[in-house]
């Protein structure tokens, strides 16, 4: 059982309130940090166990930090992923009204997916960008404040008990954030027919057809991506990583040998995890890449090699 998880703080972020829909790990010390970096750090120096972080939007999209970390430095596998519905609020001091905030401030994530009803609702009012949305909360508690009023999670306003001066305020009802846990290498989640596999491809040589020839891969074994996207290596201007989560474990046979191909074509594959996905979705399989179709063609070998027909 894990003990300790970092994730990224203060208290009242989403990524708290993703904690606390976890129920494996409510009994864990939940320790705040100040970054995702810093989650991160703190799992591969041992001051805790598990790590979780914010990896993707379905508004602003992949939380380009999170990729980038998991891609370099320590290796560090995804064990577990939690989805979480993004709902927004106002919060202010005891006492505050709406019709008092001219300064509000919120992470600038938080800001772009509330920019249609704070243009409505406060029009004229300064905007400030903050390190995260449960940061510009905590600070209304100084004295004096840095503004009048926060942009986040309503968790944020018990956390510091703060008025709610308006809730669900986002622009997109539907806007989730996925989150993942990581941890050091170790025994991986065993399969359950609904998961998910993440990678960091970093292609052998920059021309034309690398992506092509990394897509293959997949595509021939039947193995569905749910998410691709490039990343610089930090190495040289135009020099890009692939990352990329896809449908299934790689105790599965179709993902292992997509795997086994990929080692052939890429100069490097960093294999991130396999862990069970958030909505339970199973992957649907076109006739010829179940486990049983790759096993039944690796009997057809041998016999074909012990018969020497």
């Amino acid at each position: 059982m894990t003990d300790r998880i970092a994730y990224l703080g203060p208290r009242g972020t989403f990524c708290e309130a993703a904690l606390l829909t976890m129920p494996a790990y409510q009994s864990a010390e939940h320790l705040p940090s100040v970054s995702v970096q810093a989650a991160i750090d703190a799992v591969r120096a041992d001051e805790a166990d598990a790590a979780l972080i914010p990896i993707e939007n379905s508004v602003e999209g992949s939380v380009s930090v999170t990729l980038d970390e998991l891609a370099n430095g320590k290796r560090l596998v995804i064990v577990d992923e939690v989805a979480l519905p993004v709902r927004f609020a106002v919060m202010a001091r005891r006492g505050t009204t709406l019709a008092d905030v001219t300064r509000l401030a919120s992470h600038p994530h938080a800001l772009a997916q509330v920019r249609r009803w704070v243009d409505a609702t406060l029009p004229g009012i300064t905007v400030i960008p903050s390190l995260s949305t449960a940061g510009a909360a905590e600070a209304l508690l100084q004295e004096p404040a840095p503004w009048d009023a926060a942009v986040a999670p309503r968790l944020a306003a018990d956390r510091y008990d703060l008025d709610v001066l308006a809730d669900n305020i986002g622009d997109t009802e539907e806007a989730t954030t996925r989150f993942v846990l990581v941890r050091k290498p170790g025994d991986l989640p065993a399969p359950t027919g609904a998961d998910k596999t993440t990678l960091s491809l970093f292609m052998r040589l920059d021309q034309p057809g690398a992506l092509m020839a990394i897509l293959n891969e997949f595509a021939v074994r039947g193995v569905n991506l749910t998410r691709i996207e490039s990343r610089p290596t930090r190495k040289a201007l135009g020099d890009y990583f692939f990352s990329v989560d896809v449908e299934g474990h790689v105790a599965d046979s179709r993902v292992a040998e997509a795997l086994m191909g990929l080692h052939r074509v890429c100069l490097d594959v960093r294999f991130l995890g396999s862990y069970p996905r958030h909505d339970g979705k199973q992957p649907v399989l076109r006739e010829g890449v179940t486990d049983v179709d790759f096993a039944d063609a690796q009997q057809w070998l041998d016999k074909l090699k012990g018969s020497g027909q």
